[in-house]
């Protein structure tokens, strides 16, 4: 996807986000076309002036260069719509006002770029992502690259930039023609769930990640126990399909009727509802795409993407395995925990093709 705001140039390989007074990046080559070699990565934090901030980074060896940003999904919405039926090159504008009464903010405060959803194979009618970037975080990466003399080739989101590491490992495990899910959960404040298949994004949600989530009792060490105490396991619950995001009728802090099960502590319910939106997600895109039936979930969740998987898989009935990136990224293992969470989503800004189609 080509973004209006994109020069022509590709630029080298440095990766970065700044989002909430943070500024995280990665900078590193990329050795064919699945091959990223990491030479550095950190984050720095604006707690005086942008000039302050400006010099810490000139510190670190990042005036002049070409950076690649990519957006928090707190700086943007990731819409779909039906495709309308108008010539390629007006589908922006027609996008443009189709979304108007779905925005969070006015048409006028966002930027907008579209791209199709799948890989054009499939019949009948035809839907469209629509990205929705807020101006203000648009502005405030031009004007950080502004003080640092940067060229900013490209700005990216964090869905097809996680999709770019999706493909990686599917290349790897010779599963591109299949359907594959990421789930990846960072220090953010939402996960962000993607599906792809021949390279492209299909599905694509966001869950809500309480503050500490990472930081749970899963009670991965109790196998076929629950993950805690008055835990229902999420086969308790039928799915339920709300309408426009809203979900009808659940009440996941509630023991099942006649089950004499003791009521869902806070913890236990926050645990819950995670599980039922997933599970929920699951089982929409195998009732919509039964033609594509998943090849496997994978889940980054930091230093807990065993435990995480081993949770997912006995609570979900169905195999969750880490997102590793095991001879696709190298050198990426010094810094701290923080700098690796935030930095992690990144290391898919480096495997970005330039010859994408819309």
């Amino acid at each position: 996807m080509r973004w209006p705001w994109q020069s022509s140039s590709s630029g080298d390989l440095v990766a970065a986000s700044w989002c909430d007074q943070t500024f995280a990046y990665v900078r590193g080559q990329l050795r064919g076309d699945d091959h990223c070699v990491v030479r550095d990565f950190g984050i720095e934090r604006q707690v005086g002036s942008p000039s302050e901030l400006a010099g810490r980074l000139e510190a670190r060896g990042l005036k002049g260069s070409a950076v690649r940003m990519m957006l928090r999904p707190q700086q943007y919405q990731w819409l779909q719509i039906d495709a309308p039926g108008v010539a390629p090159e007006e589908l922006r504008s027609a996008a443009r006002y189709q979304i108007r009464d779905m925005l969070d903010t006015h048409i006028d405060d966002v930027t907008i770029d579209v791209m199709r959803l799948g890989d054009g194979q499939q019949k009948g009618a035809q839907h469209l992502f629509v990205i929705a970037a807020a101006n203000a975080a648009l502005r405030s990466c031009t004007e950080l690259a502004a003080a640092l003399r940067w060229t900013l080739p490209v700005i990216d989101v964090q869905e097809t930039v996680q999709r770019n590491l999706q493909n990686a490992i599917a290349r790897r495990e010779s599963q591109l023609d299949r359907a594959t899910a990421a789930l990846v959960l960072t220090e953010d404040p939402q996960a962000v769930l993607t599906i792809c298949a021949n390279e492209e994004i299909f599905y694509t949600r966001r869950l809500d990640v309480p503050k500490g989530f990472l930081e749970s009792d899963w009670g991965a060490d109790q196998a076929g126990e629950g993950a805690a105490v008055g835990f229902q396991p999420v086969e308790e619950y039928v799915p339920d399909y709300g309408v426009g995001g809203v979900s009808y009728g659940a009440d996941y802090g509630a023991s099942p009727a006649g089950s004499g099960a003791p009521a869902v502590s806070a913890e236990g319910e926050r645990l819950q509802r995670f599980l039922v939106e997933v599970q929920r997600s699951l089982d929409l895109w195998e009732r919509t795409w039964s033609s594509l039936p998943l090849a496997a979930v994978r889940v980054h969740a930091g230093t807990r993407d065993a435990e995480m998987s081993q949770w997912l898989t006995r609570e979900l009935g169905q195999g969750v395995v880490p997102m590793h990136l095991e001879g696709i990224v190298e050198g990426f293992d010094a810094g701290t925990e923080d700098e690796r969470a935030l930095c992690w989503p990144l290391l898919g800004l480096l495997m970005r093709s330039e010859s994408r189609k819309l």
